[in-house]
């Protein structure tokens, strides 16, 4: 059985596949109470799910009016895509976020599926076995380095 995160997560990419507009504007409170849990749920949801890395801008605005826009960013431009996301990888990075990258490359077509589960065994925290600090420098430079040799091939 799915969690409530991945229940949330699925309803969202859901809604906003069907969407016209290519966002969604949704209201906290709202969802929450259609999936009967509390509104930092949605918030963690969003802010783990629907991140720059796998390819989502979210905006929000507080207050009475308040509403969080999430939108799916659209590859038109593969190396301008690719320099975009060297620019995202600063010295280090978690597995997380790197996984999070590597499915971008593949949702976009930048390479195959096989090559995405390449990528991820490289950057599997088991693989690198050193401390945390170190661990997420090296998965940095091995990502970037995957990122520039897709940029240039």
């Amino acid at each position: 059985m799915k969690n409530i995160s991945d229940i949330i997560e699925h309803y969202l990419k859901s809604i906003l596949d069907n969407s016209k507009k290519g966002y969604i504007e949704i209201q906290r409170s709202e969802l929450a109470d259609k999936f009967q849990c509390v509104p930092s749920q949605i918030n963690y949801v969003i802010k783990t799910r629907f991140t720059v890395e796998k390819g989502y801008v979210v905006e929000s605005k507080r207050g009475g009016g308040g509403f969080i826009r999430i939108r799916k960013v659209r590859v038109v431009d593969e190396q301008r895509h690719l320099q975009t996301l060297l620019r995202l990888i600063e010295d280090d990075i978690s597995q997380t976020a790197a996984e999070g990258i590597i499915d971008r490359l593949q949702e976009a077509e930048l390479v195959t599926e096989r090559e995405a589960r390449l990528m991820k065994a490289v950057v599997q925290r088991n693989v690198l076995p050193f401390d945390v600090r170190v661990r997420d420098q090296l998965r940095a430079k091995l990502l970037k380095a995957m990122l520039v040799s897709l940029l240039y091939q």
